[in-house]
């Protein structure tokens, strides 16, 4: 079988017939429990006030459908940021701004979908949340940490499963800061 990439309307023509600006990926990457989604939300709620389109592709959400055949040791992790990857470089592409939070423990996956969205002439933004493990373990949302801790879970990131740091990201955050000092200046790295 031969596939074929079939072309459509420019990027430009379908942004200006739509009077959108370019948009882009933001990544947001840190451990469970860092605070990933609750300033991906936050940014979500100002760019959608500010009347700026926006979807937020959630990691939990995700493997709820897309990515629910997928597992959490090392080759589901990589295909996860894989996919998520690529369902955010179609949003950037049709203009909306796409806010995903994931974990995304390894270095190399990240940078693939950088390289990615670059080879596409799309804006990638990287985020890291970077909140202390104890703050991320006394926060644990989803018991996630209290759960490995008693052995019941195995491979969880930062515990027993490697989390590589982002090196050079657009924005490095604490993750304990307010929400209303850390919006603006996610929203001041968008094109």
């Amino acid at each position: 079988m031969t596939v074929v990439w079939h072309d459509g309307p420019t990027r430009a023509s379908r942004l200006d017939s739509l009077h959108l600006r370019p948009a882009a990926t933001i990544w947001f990457t840190g451990l469970s429990g860092s605070g990933k989604s609750t300033l991906a939300v936050a940014v979500e709620h100002a760019l959608l006030a500010a009347g700026r389109p926006c979807y937020r592709l959630d990691g939990d959400n995700l493997r709820h459908g897309l990515n629910a055949d997928l597992g959490f040791d090392e080759a589901g992790r990589v295909e996860n940021v894989r996919r998520v990857g690529e369902v955010a470089k179609l949003f950037a592409d049709a203009g909306v701004v796409a806010l995903v939070p994931v974990i995304s423990p390894y270095r190399a996956g990240r940078e693939a979908v950088r390289a990615s969205h670059e080879a596409a002439g799309l804006a990638f933004v990287e985020v890291f949340v970077d909140t202390p493990l104890d703050v991320c373990q006394e926060r644990d949302p989803k018991g996630l940490y209290a759960k490995a801790r008693s052995g019941e879970l195995s491979g969880m990131t930062g515990i027993d499963a490697p989390y590589e740091a982002p090196t050079g990201p657009e924005l490095h955050v604490d993750g304990r800061t307010p929400l209303e000092e850390l919006v603006p200046q996610v929203l001041g790295l968008l094109p």
